[in-house]
């Protein structure tokens, strides 16, 4: 099977694109100029430059794909830069959409977030859903995977912790500390957008995707700390109400680490029931205390 990425780059897409070419697909990656040599040459991989914002530069470039794979996405929108939720989510998925539709590719795996919602409290999870809704309208053959926090080797956020728990005696934790996390790996991950392209049931479904267990943040550092050959994780717990006026005042610049909005996701938990995504694929869902031994 010919399959198109978009996303191919990042965390993610790069370990999609792997699973891809060692099942035999051949993979054409849609890749901002400047971006290419970022993927490994492959005989069976082909890059297009181009701009899933810009409509214009996908003109015929799903000629002999049989499926797309949609990844991209944002965490944070800088708007000084042009990079906002709505052109990196909706915008986005509306042109790769209708290139689809003008291109005859029938077939299409998207990824969207778990906590994905019509009334959610944050614009991220806003237009997720709006990205969703315009997939489910799309009359094509669509399956939206809604991963958790998704960890593995390289990843940013198993990056934040290690570099954390090795560079500060003391590691600040933002509230509590005891909303919970469901981490999923992402090479599980990749295999069920892969087995997804073979897989006619899967037509029309949406899958929360989420490790076995979920974990305070407290103990995700524990465990992280711990995978390094750490006996005690010391924290300290900054007051909400300190936090967020500073984040406030702050997030406006980019080298601030965190928004509002993403301070109102990390409250708010993100855990999901993966029993369905898990059966569906033959998965047995790895844990995040099973894990990340592998990736630090």
């Amino acid at each position: 099977m010919k399959v198109f990425v978009t996303g191919g780059t990042g965390f993610v897409g790069r370990e999609i694109l792997g699973q891809l070419l060692s099942a035999g697909h051949e993979v054409r990656a849609l890749v901002r100029d400047g971006s290419q040599d970022k993927l490994s040459g492959h005989q069976n991989l082909e890059t297009h430059i181009g701009d899933v914002t810009d409509a214009a530069s996908l003109i015929g470039v799903l000629d002999g794909c049989d499926a797309v794979i949609h990844l991209v996405g944002i965490i944070r929108e800088f708007p000084g830069r042009g990079i906002t939720f709505k052109k990196m989510h909706v915008t986005a998925t509306e042109n790769i959409l209708e290139a689809c539709d003008e291109q005859e590719v029938q077939s299409f795996l998207h990824m969207s977030s778990n906590g994905t919602r019509e009334r959610g409290s944050t614009a991220y999870h806003r237009t997720k859903w709006q990205a969703e809704e315009l997939v489910r309208a799309s009359g094509l053959d669509w399956t939206i995977f809604r991963p958790s926090l998704i960890f593995g080797r390289g990843s940013e956020f198993v990056k934040m912790l290690t570099e954390l728990i090795r560079r500060v005696p003391v590691v600040p934790v933002i509230g509590d500390g005891q909303y919970r996390m469901q981490p999923v790996s992402v090479e599980q991950v990749a295999v069920s957008f892969v087995k997804a392209l073979a897989m006619p049931e899967s037509i029309g479904k949406t899958y929360h995707q989420g490790g076995s267990e979920s974990y305070t943040y407290d103990a995700i550092l524990d465990l992280t700390g711990k995978a390094m050959g750490r006996k005690h994780v010391t924290k300290v717990h900054q007051p909400l109400f300190m936090i967020k006026p500073m984040i406030k005042m702050l997030q406006g610049f980019e080298q601030f680490p965190i928004t509002e909005g993403q301070l109102k996701m990390l409250i708010e938990g993100n855990v999901c029931d993966p029993d369905e995504w898990a059966q569906a694929f033959g998965l047995v869902p790895i844990s995040y205390a099973d894990g990340i031994g592998e990736c630090v």
